[in-house]
């Protein structure tokens, strides 16, 4: 590898840190790096071309954005996160400097990742948006004002249901330990390419999780008094009016991650994993 691009936490003062460390350990490799703040992608776009690996310093919520900064170009990441291994992280900041050696020889392998694709039609418009990508989910749900919202769903141009609900989850299998998992939705080996949907705390409607196949193509109708969100991988957050359309297919992108460690680790390790993700001392 020639040059290595890292990404880091900037509220985190042990990411920056770490990045820091991470920055001088290649160079003094003769690896050229850049560094960048996640929260400012916008900055590295000019770097990606001729990058052969990106570093994520946090915690998955890092990744998730240093995943979204990286499209369209498909250069693999890897984690190193700042408290427990969480379910996207591959390496601990204390492992680091053993570890990234044996990545950077070509010992690793790539873990591909299923990424969603969701566009917008907002209320009492024709246009939809450009495409918006998660690698965990992409949520419609209330605003602030804790009333119930009806989403009327279709499953490739079938009506399911219309869910009263505090909203709805499409998640990828990488998404099925987040937010979903949380909701009850089900755990998918996290290289599937299934889609699952579920409503969020649903009233009188449909409280069945499903789990879709990668062709399906879902569309989500919102009727509502007040402001609801949609929101994508947590940090899109867009306002939603009555009427408005969100629909949502697996992408044609996807995420690599660059990894070391075993590639049935991901049973072994769930639990493990799961009680990291409940720790409240963990940051993203």
């Amino acid at each position: 590898m020639k040059q290595v691009g890292i990404f880091y936490h900037p509220l985190i003062q042990a990411a920056v840190a770490t990045a820091k460390e991470m920055e001088e350990f290649l160079a003094i490799r003769g690896i050229s790096v850049w560094t960048c703040s996640a929260w400012e992608s916008e900055a590295a776009m000019g770097h990606m071309k001729g990058t052969d690996l990106v570093l994520s310093v946090g915690g998955d919520g890092t990744i998730l954005r240093t995943a979204h900064a990286i499209m369209p170009e498909s250069i693999p990441i890897t984690g190193i996160n700042l408290g427990r291994l969480g379910f996207l992280s591959e390496l601990s900041a204390a492992e680091a400097k053993e570890k990234l050696p044996l990545l950077l020889s070509g010992q690793g392998w790539i873990d591909e990742r299923s990424m969603l694709e969701a566009e917008l039609v907002p209320a009492g418009q024709a246009t939809v948006s450009s495409p918006f990508y998660a690698l965990n989910d992409v949520v419609v749900a209330r605003g602030a004002i804790a009333r119930l919202i009806s989403i009327e769903a279709s499953i490739d141009s079938e009506i399911l249901t219309t869910y009263r609900a505090d909203g709805v989850i499409v998640a990828t299998a990488t998404g099925s330990t987040g937010y979903a998992l949380v909701a009850g939705g089900p755990i998918l080996h996290p290289q599937a390419a299934d889609t699952v949907l579920m409503p969020i705390l649903p009233h009188l409607s449909l409280p069945y999780s499903m789990v879709l196949p990668p062709s399906a193509t879902i569309r989500l109708v919102v009727s509502t008094t007040h402001q609801a969100t949609l929101s994508v991988d947590g940090h899109i957050n867009l306002p939603l009016a009555n009427g408005a359309v969100i629909i949502v297919r697996r992408s044609a992108r996807t995420a690599r991650f660059l990894r070391i460690r075993p590639r049935n680790m991901f049973y072994s390790s769930l639990e493990q994993r799961l009680k990291g993700r409940n720790d409240p001392g963990r940051k993203g």
